[in-house]
């Protein structure tokens, strides 16, 4: 639809002003989302996954491949994927994931790794040293730290690294829309390193690779491991600028 006659300077500032106040709700929403590690159990209802994925499905890709494809967990499907894996590491607790996890972290990611540790134990109280407690805490990533949803992530295996990508954006796009309606989310890798399992459990094809998983519901305000947040690099250290 074309817009109203008026001269280009008027126009302008209308798609200034328009700019602006979109630019104030997207710095909201990525200012303000966070990782959920204690939900409420109630379930959230399916027409609002779909609003999530309705948006999400917008997200760009090379040559709009599209890569990503979502298995969303409900009901008692969450309870038996609990069990599923539960049964598996209680025999052995190893990563398998589809995808190469780093295999070290060095120099400033060490830092900002550890750092983010620190707070999450801190706000339980779990002394450093205590591996008895940071190791249930650990564990709580296989209970979808309370979550009554799971959204699994896979990408095309032909598609390689670029897939991943942009399967990462389309994630980054879930957990905003997601935030944007009061449903909280946490995106894990823990979860793909029991790749088997959930393969086996979704009856994924070989073709495809599990990427993540995205716990989310309603968030369990009142637990204070929901109560810390994380830091981000200044805008100096994040872009080098060069005339």
């Amino acid at each position: 639809m074309s817009r109203s006659s008026g001269t280009g300077a008027r126009a302008t500032e209308v798609d200034r002003s328009e700019a602006g106040d979109s630019t104030a709700v997207l710095r909201d929403l990525v200012e303000g989302r966070w990782s959920c590690r204690s939900f409420d159990r109630k379930q959230v209802p399916r027409s609002d996954i779909e609003d999530i994925l309705q948006i999400a499905r917008r997200t760009p890709s090379w040559c709009n491949t599209q890569p990503w494809h979502v298995h969303i967990t409900e009901g008692f499907a969450t309870e038996q994927l609990r069990q599923a894996i539960a049964e598996r590491i209680s025999r052995q607790l190893t990563q398998e994931p589809d995808i190469d996890f780093p295999a070290e972290y060095e120099g400033v990611y060490q830092d900002r790794r550890r750092e983010s540790g620190w707070q999450l134990y801190e706000s339980l109280g779990i002394a450093k040293g205590d591996r008895v407690a940071s190791g249930k805490q650990m564990l709580k990533n296989f209970d979808f730290f309370g979550a009554p949803h799971v959204a699994m992530i896979t990408t095309e295996r032909n598609l390689g690294p670029y897939g991943a990508v942009d399967c990462g954006l389309f994630v980054s796009n879930f957990l905003l829309a997601a935030h944007s309606m009061g449903i909280a989310t946490v995106p894990q890798a823990a979860l793909a390193a029991q790749a088997p399992t959930i393969r086996e459990f979704f009856d994924i094809p070989a073709e495809r690779q599990v990427l993540l998983g995205i716990s989310f519901g309603y968030p369990d305000l009142g637990d204070p491991v929901n109560s810390y947040r994380t830091g981000r690099q200044s805008t100096a250290e994040v872009a080098t600028f060069i005339r």
